[in-house]
C-alpha cells in the first residue's frame, strides 16, 4: 500500500508537463511583438540563443543548467488580425521550471518597456 502511494506521489508532482504548447494573444502587431520577443532573448542573460529566423519569426532557445539541465524550448509568431500569437513550445514545466512563465513574463515587460521609449530618430545629414 506504501508503495503504491508513493508511486501514485511521485508520478503526481515529478511530471506535471512535457513538451507542451501554449498559445498566447497579444494585442499588438508581430513585429512589435518579435522586438520584445528577441529583446529579452538577447538581454535577459536566461537564454541561450539556438536559432533565429526574422523571416518566419521562429526561434529555438535552451534555459536551464547546473542541477535542473539544460532544456530546449521554442517560439513562433503568427499573425491575427492586428493582434499576433506567440506558440511557445517548453519541453518541461514542473515544480521548479516555469519556463513558459517566465518567457511570458519577460516578453510583456520588453514589450511594456519598447512601449514606453522613445522612438528613435533617423540622424540628420550635415548636423
Amino acid at each position: 500500500m506504501k508503495r503504491l502511494i508513493l508511486g501514485t506521489l511521485l508520478l503526481t508532482f515529478a511530471s506535471p508537463g512535457f513538451a507542451k504548447t501554449h498559445k498566447d494573444m497579444f494585442e499588438v502587431p508581430c513585429e512589435k511583438l518579435w522586438a520584445a520577443f528577441k529583446d529579452t532573448l538577447r538581454n535577459s542573460g536566461k537564454y541561450g540563443i539556438i536559432g533565429i529566423d526574422n523571416s518566419e519569426m521562429t526561434a529555438s532557445y535552451n534555459i536551464g543548467g547546473f542541477l535542473t539541465g539544460k532544456r530546449i524550448n521554442s517560439v513562433v509568431l503568427n499573425a491575427k488580425g492586428n493582434s499576433c500569437e506567440m506558440q511557445t513550445q517548453t519541453s518541461f514545466s514542473g515544480l521548479i521550471n516555469h519556463d513558459y512563465d517566465d518567457m511570458k513574463k519577460r516578453v510583456q515587460q520588453s514589450l511594456d518597456n519598447l512601449k514606453s521609449s522613445p522612438p528613435e530618430t533617423a540622424a540628420t545629414p550635415g548636423k
